[in-house]
C-alpha cells in the first residue's frame, strides 16, 4: 500500500525558507509522477510542483524561481525547497503521486488528479 508522510511546514516571516519532505512507501513504480499541491482556507487546492520519473519539472507560475520541486530517489524521498516565502503561500501543502508516465505527468499535475495523497503538512508565512 502506498504511503505518503509531509513532514517540514512551520511557521516562517515573509522572505524566510522551508523545506518541506515527503517520504514514500509502497510505491516501487519505475515511471511516475509526483507533485506538490497547497490549499489555503476557503480556496481550491492548487498545484504548486511536479516532478516525473525522468526529471522533468513544471511549476506553478506563482512560485517560479523561489521554489525547487526535488527528489532522492535512494531514499524514496520527495523534497519541495521554498524560498523567499510570501504571506500567500500560506496554506496546507500535500504531497501526491501516481504512475503516469513522463508524457502525462504534466497533463494530469494540471487537473491535481492524483490517486495517492500525503495529509498535508502546514506552512504559515506571516508579514
Amino acid at each position: 500500500q502506498v504511503q505518503l508522510v509531509e513532514s517540514g511546514g512551520g511557521s516562517v516571516q515573509a522572505g524566510g525558507s522551508l523545506r518541506l519532505s515527503c517520504a514514500a512507501s509502497g510505491y516501487t513504480y519505475s515511471t511516475y509522477c509526483m507533485g506538490w499541491f497547497r490549499q489555503a482556507p476557503g480556496k481550491e487546492r492548487e498545484g504548486v510542483a511536479a516532478i516525473d520519473s525522468d526529471g522533468t519539472t513544471t511549476y506553478a507560475d506563482s512560485v517560479k524561481g523561489r521554489f525547487t520541486i526535488s527528489q532522492d530517489n535512494a531514499k524514496n524521498t520527495l523534497y519541495l525547497q521554498m524560498n523567499s516565502l510570501k504571506p500567500e503561500d500560506t496554506a496546507m501543502y500535500y504531497c501526491a503521486a501516481d504512475r503516469y508516465s513522463d508524457y502525462d505527468c504534466g497533463f494530469f499535475f494540471a487537473r491535481a488528479d492524483f490517486g495517492y495523497w500525503g495529509q498535508g503538512t502546514q506552512v504559515t508565512v506571516s508579514s
